[in-house]
């Protein structure tokens, strides 16, 4: 069964891009790969109940579990050693991938506080975007009376477009508000 999204971008985007960028093919049509939702908590290294529960509260979201990050290497200055947790992330493929990208765009965005669209310029040169959050509050899957401290987020969206103006049109047929 295909989700809200994955039918707007079967009849809206694939023939808009094709029609913009002139392909030849369906399948050269950019399409979004991956959704990876990221939380980084450097707290973690001194109190590991912080990434139990943000674990816990990115699986909520996103409805699958999350995995612990580890450091890759020490610094001393931030008392970080290699192999402690730091963070959490989920990488999001398929159907639940267009369903996280839908609820993101219909729900969340819009409840953010002073939101004025995204910025059009969090591209990365090959067309995968990335976006913070300052807060998980957003989510409605969040109970705010059980939340102990702010967690901010990384959402990363990778596409197969290959440059940022495909990327964008991908994302803007998709839905994704754009600051004009």
């Amino acid at each position: 069964m295909k989700t809200r999204l994955h039918e707007r971008y079967a009849t809206d985007a694939v023939p808009g891009l094709t029609k913009r960028f002139g392909y030849k093919n369906n399948m050269a049509v950019p399409r979004v790969t991956k959704v990876t939702v990221n939380i980084g908590l450097g707290e973690a290294s001194q109190n590991v109940k912080l990434l139990d529960t943000a674990a816990q509260e990115l699986g909520q979201i996103t409805g699958q579990k999350a995995v612990i990050t580890r450091a890759k290497k020490s610094i001393s200055n931030f008392k970080i050693r290699k192999g402690m947790p730091i963070g959490c992330m989920v990488t999001l493929r398929g159907e639940r991938m267009y369903e996280f990208l839908d609820r993101l765009t219909s729900v969340v965005l819009p409840r953010v506080r002073d939101f004025k669209g995204l910025a059009p310029s969090s591209f990365d040169g090959r067309g995968n975007y990335t976006m913070g959050l300052k807060d998980q509050l957003v989510f409605p899957e969040i109970d705010y009376t059980r939340v102990d401290k702010m967690k901010g987020m990384n959402v990363t969206i990778t596409t197969s477009a290959r440059s940022d103006e495909e990327g964008r049109e991908l994302l803007k047929l998709l839905g994704m508000p754009f600051r004009s």
